[in-house]
């Protein structure tokens, strides 16, 4: 046998082929991605808090009944896309005098037990180390956020209550 025999030459029509069955691969791991992507990639720049944690279910009903007090850290334009978790305080985090704003909503007691939440888990715990290091003892992070997370759905992703957000400005 010879050489042409075993190796058969492409042709235009094989070399079509090839290239449409990568062109379909590349399409599905495209889909994969885009499905993908964005929980891993914010889960990559969760940072770890060594706090406590709570599920949005069970923030949403300690918050309601009292038992910790709830801070949304997201900015204005969020909470109007999505509106405020019913239990919920508003409290954007860029406020140069947040730490301050926080300890007069906790009527200055640092022990009180306050829950942070953001739109994906990764303001939240980053707020929490500097509230602990502010002083406050009894932090706890809600790592799903609202918009949901590698720790689970969201506040939204589990059809949890929200109110419309009315900026008071």
């Amino acid at each position: 046998m010879t050489d042409a025999q075993t190796h058969p030459r492409t042709t235009p029509r094989r070399m079509v082929l090839r290239l449409g069955g990568l062109l379909a691969a590349l399409v599905v791991a495209g889909m994969i991605w885009m499905t993908l992507a964005p929980v891993s990639f914010w889960a990559m720049l969760t940072p770890a808090y060594a706090g406590d944690n709570l599920s949005v279910a069970k923030a949403h009903e300690q918050a309601v009944a009292g038992d910790i007090v709830l801070i949304d850290i997201r900015r204005p334009d969020e909470w109007r896309k999505t509106g405020v978790g019913i239990g919920a305080q508003p409290l954007d985090m860029r406020r140069k005098d947040f730490v301050k704003a926080l300890g007069t909503l906790v009527g200055g007691d640092l022990d009180t037990p306050v829950a942070l939440i953001c739109a994906r888990g990764v303001r939240s715990a980053k707020m929490g180390r500097r509230l602990s290091e502010a002083g406050f003892t009894r932090i706890i992070d809600v790592p799903e956020g609202m918009l949901g997370s590698r720790a689970g759905p969201g506040w939204l992703g589990s059809d949890l209550p929200t109110r419309q957000y009315k900026d008071d400005s």
